[in-house]
């Protein structure tokens, strides 16, 4: 009889402590939820347990989310409806290989739709290191002009200060293969890769964060108008983006504690 309610008092406290470790889990696991602005899925939030000495699975953390009701934010992107102008080929250097060793190597550059209230669509240019995954450059207005994208390309220039023979990839849209930023491209010393006409996947990873930049921002909120949506998106990029979120096709690091990685080993 003795034997038995020790058992009984031994598996209550086990399952006791076990609770009591699943309330404190859950409880920062809604802080770093909460922190990431609904941001991170379980994937993330388990990297972070684990650096700051959490022992624990990522099913564990994947079914204290789901007890706890807590998801990353998702949201349907924005497609726009395909140009029906003609498309002449240009060369393709880049040919899929996003692979480099260091940064300014590689960059990639796109454009995407931000809606506001009172001004309907406006546009965000981007240019991103593929090395380290950082948006090295953008560029917001309400018009869809080569000079959106010039000015994106040489604040990005400006920053890093490349040396000769950067490859930069886009796809064929008519800001990209316009004389004015042909002479652009030459007067930086860059080379120009594009993708093949209907391959979006030439071009995957600026698709890939204007993707994540919809899911996490510009879904989430109604821009009032142009400056209020230039505020949000500097915010983000700079602020998030770059220098908070981690990522995990770069070692779960941030995108600036990747180049600052490469410039303390150059």
């Amino acid at each position: 009889m003795y034997l038995e309610s020790t058992y009984y008092k031994s598996l209550t406290k086990s399952i006791s402590n076990r609770e009591q470790e699943n309330r404190q889990l859950t409880e920062r696991i809604i802080e770093i939820h909460q922190e990431s602005k609904l941001r991170y899925g379980a994937p993330k939030i388990h990297h972070l347990l684990v650096k700051e000495g959490y022992r624990v699975s990522l099913k564990r953390v994947q079914r204290l989310m789901k007890k706890a009701d807590i998801k990353s934010i998702t949201v349907k992107k924005f497609r726009p409806t395909p140009s029906k102008e003609k498309v002449v080929e240009r060369e393709n250097i880049l040919q899929r290989d996003f692979s480099t060793h260091t940064i300014n190597e590689k960059w990639v550059g796109d454009i995407t739709y931000i809606y506001t209230f009172k001004y309907g669509w406006c546009y965000l240019a981007s240019v991103m290191d593929l090395h380290t995954k950082k948006i090295v450059g953008f560029s917001f207005g309400r018009t869809m002009t080569t000079e959106l994208i010039i000015t994106a390309l040489k604040n990005a220039y400006e920053t890093q200060q490349p040396d000769e023979g950067l490859i930069f990839h886009s796809d064929l849209g008519s800001q990209y293969t316009s004389d004015k930023f042909a002479k652009v491209i030459e007067q930086l010393n860059m080379v120009h890769s594009f993708s093949y006409k209907g391959s979006p996947y030439d071009n995957a990873c600026i698709e890939s964060f204007h993707a994540i930049l919809k899911k996490e921002e510009v879904n989430q909120i109604q821009y009032i108008d142009e400056k209020s949506a230039r505020i949000a998106l500097f915010q983000y990029i700079e602020g998030w983006y770059n220098r908070k979120r981690i990522h995990g096709s770069i070692d779960y690091k941030t995108p600036q504690e990747m180049e600052d990685n490469c410039v303390r080993a150059s």
